[in-house]
């Protein structure tokens, strides 16, 4: 049976606004992963852990999932809190 975990991706470090963050991901688990012996890479004949599903949603991915009989693990993201700074801040204390 197919593992896959289900999360928000957090943004990069190149980025400093959250657009085109909103996208929940599929990705599966790699199974029997090995070490090439003519290059030493990490390789699978398993093709699926190469495959990431993009949906608008968190329900919609979590339907495709049961709807395809894929165990998941649902990674819920963590809650940013913004702390609203000042520049006047620097001298009233």
């Amino acid at each position: 049976m197919k593992k896959a975990k289900i999360y928000l991706p957090s943004k990069t470090a190149m980025q400093s606004g959250m657009a085109k963050s909103n996208k929940w991901i599929i990705e599966f688990y790699t199974n029997n992963s090995t070490i090439n012996p003519l290059m030493g890479w990490e390789s699978s004949d398993d093709t699926f852990s190469e495959l990431n599903l993009e949906f608008s949603s968190k329900d919609l991915a979590i339907d495709y999932a049961k709807k395809n009989k894929i165990d998941f693990e649902l990674i819920e993201p963590k809650i940013r809190k913004i702390v609203k700074k000042s520049y006047s801040d620097n001298f009233t204390k």
